[in-house]
């Protein structure tokens, strides 16, 4: 490893480069200003943007009549009366805007012959409104999409294989970051006016999930360990009809969603019964039941001795002809006869998988954290979905969010200018230098048992009891897992990152364990068994910030209430 510390400057620092990060970095340029997006990963390859395969909500009307306050109004449904209306309400009335100009820049829109774009209706909305480029390469194609015009963009300096492990804060104010290379080990200080945080999701701590690798909750422990608030923590949503069985290689377990909705697939138990009607959730022949209703209906066959024999529910297509089959997977039909599935004569299992998360960061209006200089962008930031997201608004998200953060970044930056952040010492620069050099931590091992604790004690159904004891183990997995990385800095420190990467996990799940023990309800995503249904007194977002190395919790009022400390 080298001796000095590699330093860089930027007007404005992006971590993270999915969707939102790159619609930030893109938005920053196009006001003139220098650029510096970083991931851990390739630039525009990681993160859950290039992963989606499926729908993109935005209430453009080319399908059927339509209009932003629509989309609206199915988004606070879906979020159980816990959104953000004023980030709930730029979602949906700029989505439109966002998904023309993709278009502009040729993404590639599915289109009727008439040129309109098509729409397909998702679970939770009323009407056709989610454009797609086809049902498994939308994600991919919006990122192509956006990684082509961010190469174009001069301004914009793109480093990838770049570990971020803390923010640089002076005065109180966001001034840069510190980390490693990860193909040299050397540390890296950057100097930034303002930095947008559009780091993802945090699935990764379940045992299933449709996550990539890095998306542990490394933005969320970064904001807290700056001083940014977060919130709505305790709503995991779990995506009902993941794959299961057979066994698919190469192919995402999420895909069938779409199918599901376009050609009326079937959700049978084990008695091969069509079940939601018994968890009042009718779908007659429409097929539009919201994801946690799905997942509790799912869940709860199983636990009666209903699943199938993997452990989920069936999904079945065998009532559909193959013509119709044929013409809406296409040569997906070819993918899945590789992988010994024939929908015309099986279904397949399908069960409840981590999926998205809708708490992180609290921001304002500009995608600001109480931090100030500091953004937040994407499924790093909390609000606007409340406590369940409405399907399809994901990416809408990531594109609306990154353009509002990168834009509002670059304001700050034009009125206050870039200084040079503080010599970066004291505990989080010491430990980014150290290592105990001990072979006794497995940082995997305990990513892997931190998984087990979250899928088994803090998944889509909750006990006090429970969530009690995934609490005790967090603190034994922390204290395990030692306040020093076990190895020094190195090219490609496999291990090192692992530690660091659990050092994140631990603070993300302990988060949601806090807010889900705290939350005597059932609501959209949390659900407690112990506390089932919906209680009006819990119409109130909580909030979790970082006091003398310990989680604090609060209540956040909505609209019209008072806030009380609870811990």
């Amino acid at each position: 490893m080298a001796d000095s510390t590699v330093h860089l400057s930027t007007d404005v620092l992006v971590i993270g480069a999915g969707g939102a990060g790159m619609s930030a970095a893109l938005a920053a340029a196009e006001r003139g200003l220098r650029v510096l997006l970083v991931d851990r990963s390739l630039i525009g390859r990681g993160g859950a943007t290039v992963m989606a395969q499926m729908t993109v909500a935005a209430a453009l009307g080319e399908e059927v009549p339509d209009h932003w306050e629509h989309h609206l109004a199915d988004t606070l449904a879906a979020g159980r009366g816990l959104c953000d209306e004023t980030l709930a309400g730029l979602l949906c009335e700029q989505g439109p805007a966002a998904i023309r100009q993709l278009d502009s820049w040729q993404v590639g829109w599915a289109r009727h012959a008439d040129g309109r774009i098509r729409a397909a209706q998702a679970p939770g909305h009323d009407r056709p409104r989610c454009v797609y480029v086809d049902f498994l390469s939308t994600g991919p194609a919006v990122s192509r999409t956006l990684r082509t015009r961010v190469q174009r963009q001069s301004q914009i300096t793109r480093i990838g294989d770049l570990y971020v492990t803390d923010l640089s804060i002076g005065d109180g104010e966001a001034c840069g970051a510190i980390g490693f290379s990860v193909a040299d080990g050397r540390e890296v200080a950057i100097a930034a006016g303002a930095v947008v945080l559009a780091t993802g999701g945090l699935t990764r701590l379940y045992r299933r999930n449709s996550a990539s690798a890095n998306m542990g909750g490394d933005g969320h422990a970064l904001a807290l360990r700056a001083g940014a608030e977060l919130m709505d923590m305790e709503f995991v949503q779990f995506f009902p009809i993941g794959h299961l069985a057979p066994r698919l290689v190469g192919m995402d377990p999420i895909m069938w969603d779409p199918f599901r909705y376009k050609l009326g697939g079937r959700l049978l138990n084990a008695e091969m019964r069509e079940f939601m009607d018994d968890y009042g959730a009718p779908e007659g022949a429409r097929y539009v039941v919201t994801r946690d209703k799905a997942t509790y209906a799912i869940l709860k066959e199983v636990q009666a001795g209903r699943g199938s024999p993997a452990g989920g529910a069936y999904l079945s297509f065998q009532h559909i002809p193959e013509s119709a089959l044929r013409e809406a997977f296409g040569p997906v039909i070819d993918r899945l006869a590789k992988n010994g599935i024939d929908l015309k004569t099986m279904p397949v299992e399908v069960a409840p998988i981590a999926h998205y998360h809708m708490g992180g960061v609290r921001a304002d209006a500009t995608m600001e954290t109480r931090v100030p200089n500091l953004f937040a962008a994407g499924e790093v930031v909390a609000g606007a979905n409340g406590a369940n997201r409405l399907s399809g608004n994901a990416i809408t998200e990531a594109l609306v969010f990154g353009r509002r953060a990168g834009e509002a970044a670059a304001a700050r930056v034009i009125r206050n200018g870039v200084r040079r952040p503080p010599q970066a010492r004291g505990p989080h620069a010491d430990i980014l230098r150290a290592g105990s050099g001990s072979a006794a931590t497995n940082p995997a091992s305990l990513i892997a048992r931190l998984q087990d604790v979250m899928t088994d004690l803090v998944g889509p159904f909750r006990t006090g009891d429970g969530l009690a004891q995934a609490l005790r183990e967090i603190a034994e997995l922390k204290a395990d897992a030692g306040e020093l990385p076990p190895e020094r800095a190195g090219p490609f420190p496999l291990i090192r990152i692992d530690w660091f990467d659990l050092r994140a996990m631990l603070l993300a799940a302990e988060a949601i364990a806090q807010a889900a023990l705290a939350r005597g309800e059932s609501r959209g995503a949390h659900q407690r068994e112990d506390h089932p249904g919906l209680d009006p007194g819990w119409t109130v977002r909580q909030g979790i910030t970082l006091r003398d190395g310990a989680l604090a919790l609060s209540r956040i009022p909505m609209p019209g209430g008072r806030a009380a400390e609870v811990a």
